[in-house]
């Protein structure tokens, strides 16, 4: 199965041009060697609506995986993974628990990261920090668990 991918980087900066979105590109890249197909990207604000409307367009796009960078920290405008509880149906607490673990490893302020998983819909979405580094070394840690978390979210339940 190709997994198809959506990005959302989430910066107020990015959007007004004040510097151009490097989180976007550095996870782009991840993706393509893990051998996922990206089909969308976004740039959008630290706002809760605009963030949510960048996933409702992404799962309805047919995307099986959301990678968020970027709004993931504890500043006030922080504010992805409130965004993408609103809308999830279920959150999948092991990938935020093995990020922060795995980052620990590399800084101590990962202590106050707040990456997240959650399903929207049929859609896993994966919140990652903003920093391109950062971002792309938290998707590896949880590379391994998303093509089974994937298959199972798009098999079609059978009645008895």
């Amino acid at each position: 199965m190709e997994i198809q991918v959506g990005i959302i980087s989430v910066s107020d900066r990015a959007t007004k041009g004040v510097y151009d979105d490097a989180g976007g590109p550095a996870l782009k890249g991840a993706a393509s060697n893990y051998g996922w197909s990206v089909i969308a990207e976004s740039v959008v604000p630290d706002e809760i609506l605009d963030i949510q409307r960048a996933l409702r367009e992404l799962v309805n796009k047919g995307c099986h995986l959301i990678l968020t960078t970027g709004g993931t920290g504890v500043a006030v405008r922080d504010v992805t993974p409130e965004a993408v509880r609103e809308m999830s149906i279920r959150e999948l607490p092991g990938f935020g628990e093995v990020m922060r673990f795995e980052s620990m490893k590399i800084t101590p302020n990962a202590i106050l990261s707040r990456n997240m998983a959650a399903v929207i819909d049929s859609t896993l979405v994966i919140c990652l920090p903003g920093k391109p580094k950062g971002a792309v070394e938290c998707l590896s840690f949880v590379e391994g668990a998303i093509p089974h978390c994937i298959k199972v979210l798009q098999e079609v339940p059978t009645s008895c």
